[in-house]
């Protein structure tokens, strides 16, 4: 499984492309805003992400427009500002076509807020490279948002959807909208091929009690022997 980091927040993305464990960046309108963005700065902003990361690492751009053609527009604007943006569009109508041209323009999308197995597959059939069904959205609801994500990592193996994308790549699944460390765990071991977590999220991942229970153990040996 790889790692997106679900943020438009530059110090965290610097921290998390440390730790080497870093395989792309996911960002949305409500992640920029959390961070104080403006609308002048945002096309300077994506480029500072891709900067970071560096061009193997996709980071997905999200679109605002509501029409095929605003979106295709703002994607094609969106694709411009580096080489691995990816543009994010939101699972819809309108989205689906848009889709379908972006990909026949050389675009890579990543089809955002899908939550069914049809919707995944339309996705997919559009010319989608990412599709990003929702964990935490379904949990809100009361219902199981990993089953979703099962039911839709499962009916994608199904199926050969590379004619379809931008350059014959494989379409992939982005487990999105986690959670929580046994959000990612399960994940993992449905199949997903990218889980996209909050810095607090991938945080958490690292720990564990037994784990700090053995560094607290040695630390204390160790004191010992610097005593001799």
């Amino acid at each position: 499984m790889k790692f997106f980091l679900d943020t438009a927040d530059l110090s965290e993305i610097e921290e998390a492309a440390s730790w080497g464990a870093l395989a792309g960046v996911t960002t949305n309108p409500s992640l920029y805003a959390k961070i104080g963005g403006k609308l002048s700065g945002f096309y300077d902003h994506m480029k500072k992400i891709c900067d970071i990361v560096g061009d193997d690492c996709p980071v997905s751009a999200e679109t605002v427009a509501m029409t095929r053609e605003e979106i295709v527009r703002e994607g094609l604007e969106l694709a411009e500002i580096a080489p691995n943006i990816v543009v994010k569009v939101p699972t819809m109508v309108e989205g689906l076509a848009a889709t379908r041209e972006l990909a026949n323009l050389g675009v890579r999308v990543n089809m955002t807020l899908c939550f069914s197995v049809p919707q995944a597959i339309l996705a997919a059939r559009a010319g989608a490279r990412y599709i990003s069904p929702f964990i935490g959205r379904f949990d809100d609801i009361s219902e199981d948002g990993l089953e979703q994500v099962g039911n839709i990592v499962a009916a994608l193996g199904n199926y050969d959807f590379t004619e379809s994308t931008v350059n014959g790549e494989q379409v992939e699944v982005i487990a999105a909208s986690v959670r929580s460390a046994n959000h990612v765990t399960q994940c993992a071991l449905m199949g997903a091929d990218i889980a996209t977590v909050p810095f607090p999220v991938l945080k958490k991942m690292i720990q564990h009690p037994l784990t700090d229970r053995g560094l607290e153990s040695f630390m204390k040996d160790w004191q010992k022997v610097l005593g001799e």
